[in-house]
């Protein structure tokens, strides 16, 4: 068997777990991840551990935080005056919203906490300052 390369096509299943054992996210229940190695649609720690694996191979990673989505910043997290939004938004936790920051670029924010006289958003990605554990099987080199 052969380990796959920059630029191959693979599929891989995978169980991400974070740190208090929750799985965030699992490919067990659906198809396998498909992806060009290096083009940087997954994590690079991640690819790393799919460049050592020699089809139906099993390896466990853990990406710190550092690596993976960077550490949550408390900059990024924004609490919005009731007043300042439209009457007939309809916010509820959990919900996702796309803003302008400040100079203009477009994010989407996180809506973490609702009251009758704020909002909170949160800018970080929802996996920011987590340590991510990955199990990661590479089912095949395409």
């Amino acid at each position: 068997m052969s380990k796959p390369r920059l630029g191959d096509t693979v599929r891989v299943h995978y169980t991400l777990t974070l740190d208090d054992g929750t799985v965030f996210d699992a490919t067990a229940e659906r198809e396998p991840l498909e992806f060009s190695v290096g083009e940087g649609r997954v994590l690079i720690g991640f690819e790393q551990v799919v460049l050592m694996l020699n089809p139906g191979e099993w390896k466990t990673v853990t990406i710190p935080a550092a690596e993976a989505y960077g550490p949550h910043r408390e900059e990024m997290v924004l609490v919005a005056p009731r007043s300042e939004l439209p009457e007939d938004l309809n916010l509820e936790p959990g919900q996702s919203i796309e803003m302008a920051n400040p100079d203009g670029r477009r994010i989407v924010a996180r809506v973490t906490e609702v009251s009758d006289s704020a909002v909170t958003l949160d800018g970080n990605h929802v996996l920011a300052g987590k340590d991510l554990t990955f199990e990661i099987q590479l089912v095949e080199i395409l």
